[in-house]
């Protein structure tokens, strides 16, 4: 009790002497300054026992209802920024498309050696090889995504081959791609977009300086005489189509992200291909054939990650996730 009494008298004292300070400052008469000091507690009680009473009669000042300046949500339009670009790529949803299965189709060579020996061989009796490869892309979620085969569930290719020796090199990489991904017979027959491909400009070269595995997106200055030389094309897929895989490979669609910075996985070609592609715009279209999406576009339906998605063939033991094995890296990397 006696501490309370204390605190209070040294508070009090502590006003009086800076109220005493300021009526010398001031020139305000001791007195004065004293009934200054007492209005000034007194009116401080009477707003608190006003507050008090507001909360208890419920008359306390609502600011939920008081409008407040907001900024505006949506983002500032910068000017166009659009010169000097290709024109914009449509792309059609993965759903638009039906996937088929046919027939084994065997892998010529066993081994890589042996297939750098039939590369020899093709080299001494033809001239340098020529391979054609499709970057085919559609969109799932409004994201892109690469269409590609994976062999034997060990390394991932894109649809294409090397050109027979006197073949035309557009009717040729035609042809191939008919090979890997058309229906076969009569199957799927009321596709009306068959045997059709609009082959796009080309997105990138590798060359293979020698008789080995590696190939580089450039000739190396010591090289005269490049053994073979692959050509990557942007296809241009159609609003639907029917593709058919053989029975020893798997259709892929891989999302860019999963492609990017990869090589690991997918080797240097493939992780190159968000590369490639990031020189376009896109339009995302949807299966009501409206656009839903253009870059730059927005975040994936709630609930929904684009993700590597398994489209036909393969055997039933295959998983969707594959290991990173020593086959893949080997091959992905260097073929």
């Amino acid at each position: 009790m006696e501490t309370g009494y204390l605190a209070v008298c040294l508070g009090v004292r502590c006003a009086c002497v800076a109220l005493a300070r300021d009526a010398v400052t001031c020139r305000i008469r001791p007195i004065a300054a004293i009934t200054i000091l007492l209005v000034r507690r007194k009116e401080g009680a009477n707003e608190r026992s006003r507050r008090a009473s507001d909360r208890s009669e419920g008359t306390e000042p609502n600011l939920a209802g008081t409008s407040f300046p907001t900024k505006d949500p949506r983002p500032i339009a910068p000017p166009d920024f659009n010169s000097h670009q290709p024109k914009t790529v449509r792309l059609y949803p993965l759903s638009n498309y039906t996937f088929g299965t046919k027939e084994t189709q065997p892998e010529e060579d066993p081994s890589v050696l042996a297939r750098l020996k039939r590369l020899e061989e093709h080299y001494d009796e033809y001239g340098m090889r020529r391979t054609c490869e499709g970057i085919l892309v559609c969109h799932d979620h409004n994201h892109p995504h690469v269409l590609m085969l994976q062999i034997a569930n060990a390394f991932f290719k894109l649809p294409g081959d090397y050109l027979p020796h006197d073949a035309d090199e557009i009717s040729g990489f035609k042809t191939r791609l008919n090979e890997r991904l058309a229906p076969s017979g009569n199957q799927f027959s009321n596709d009306g977009n068959e045997g059709e491909w609009e082959i796009g400009e080309t997105l990138a070269q590798w060359w293979r300086p020698n008789f080995e595995t590696f190939m580089y997106p450039f000739i190396p200055p010591h090289v005269s005489r490049p053994k073979e030389c692959k050509k990557l094309y942007f296809i241009q897929l159609p609003s639907s189509k029917v593709l058919s895989v053989p029975k020893n490979m798997k259709l892929l669609a891989v999302p860019l992200f999963e492609l990017y910075d990869n090589a690991q996985r997918y080797g240097p070609q493939l992780s190159a291909i968000p590369h490639l592609l990031s020189r376009y715009n896109f339009e995302f279209v949807d299966e009501q054939g409206k656009v839903s999406a253009v870059t730059p576009g927005g975040n994936p339906n709630e609930g929904s990650v684009p993700r590597t998605k398994v489209l036909a063939g393969g055997d039933e033991s295959m998983q969707q996730e594959n290991g990173a094995q020593q086959d893949l890296k080997m091959d992905n990397t260097q073929a």
